[in-house]
């Protein structure tokens, strides 16, 4: 399992936006890239949105996904990025290659949407 975390600010067009680049940057950045399935929902004045992706390691020989958790609040965005799947072995994990391969390519597409969309005084923090 990888883990990233980020939050910058926007509006909720830049949230909406965010979400479609995401989307489309995830898909087009494998050829085995699928989305499983995506949620959102209002929480009071926040919006949350949970899209899963699933893709193929060719390296390990099996599925691994990519949860994005994208939560929007008082003109902040927060997104969570989460890899697993695709570790070979029964007792410890050994070959993570697809998970931070995959967690790779949510770091290239988030950073190419600041690039192209936001300046670095909106990026409040990247973990």
């Amino acid at each position: 399992m990888a883990k990233c975390e980020k939050v910058f600010k926007g509006n909720e067009d830049v949230f909406n936006h965010y979400i479609d680049f995401m989307q489309k940057s995830i898909l087009d950045g494998s050829a085995t890239a699928t989305l499983e399935d995506s949620s959102s929902l209002d929480v009071g004045e926040a919006k949350v949105r949970i899209d899963v992706f699933e893709r193929y390691s060719f390296l390990g020989k099996s599925r691994v996904s990519l949860n994005i958790t994208t939560v929007w609040s008082n003109d902040n965005i927060n997104t969570i990025a989460i890899t697993s799947g695709g570790s070979q072995a029964c007792f410890y994990k050994i070959n993570t290659l697809g998970e931070k391969n995959f967690l790779t390519k949510f770091n290239e597409s988030f950073d190419e949407f600041i690039k192209r969309f936001l300046t670095e005084d909106e990026l409040i923090n990247e973990q």
